[in-house]
């Protein structure tokens, strides 16, 4: 039963059950990290190639599907673990967002931002070293 209220209700069970909704998220991230890799490797090809970025969008499509393949682990003991959950959410968003802006417009200012998400996904790492699910 969520006895929450506003997003932890959604994302988070009680009791260390499975969140439904983080399950749904994570796996929609694995859906859209296939897909973006696809993407690139097909319609994107020609682009990335001649912006000599096919490495830098790889780089973001495995990240994306690395952690996502954890938030899926993760979702499983949600209730204990949402301060890594949201840290690895947003590594996805802002380590692979911005390669894959990066990859695409070539736009070499976007690799300082790239860091940030890195720092996320190691602090969603250290995290679950410190606080692991129970």
């Amino acid at each position: 039963m969520v006895s929450r209220v506003g997003c932890e209700a959604v994302f988070f069970a009680d009791g260390g059950d499975m969140s439904v909704a983080l399950f749904r998220v994570a796996a929609a991230l694995c859906f859209l990290a296939v897909g973006f890799g696809a993407f690139g490797a097909h319609a994107l090809k020609n682009t990335l190639q001649a912006n000599g970025t096919a490495d830098i969008w790889h780089t973001a499509v495995l990240y994306h599907l690395a952690h996502a393949v954890a938030l899926i682990a993760i979702a499983f003991h949600a209730a204990s673990s949402r301060g890594a959950c949201f840290l690895l959410i947003a590594g996805i968003v802002i380590f692979s967002g911005s390669l894959y802006l990066l990859a695409i417009t070539n736009a070499r200012w976007l690799g300082a931002i790239t860091p940030i998400g890195g720092l996320c996904f190691l602090a969603g790492w250290v995290w679950l070293i410190i606080l692991p699910p129970r």
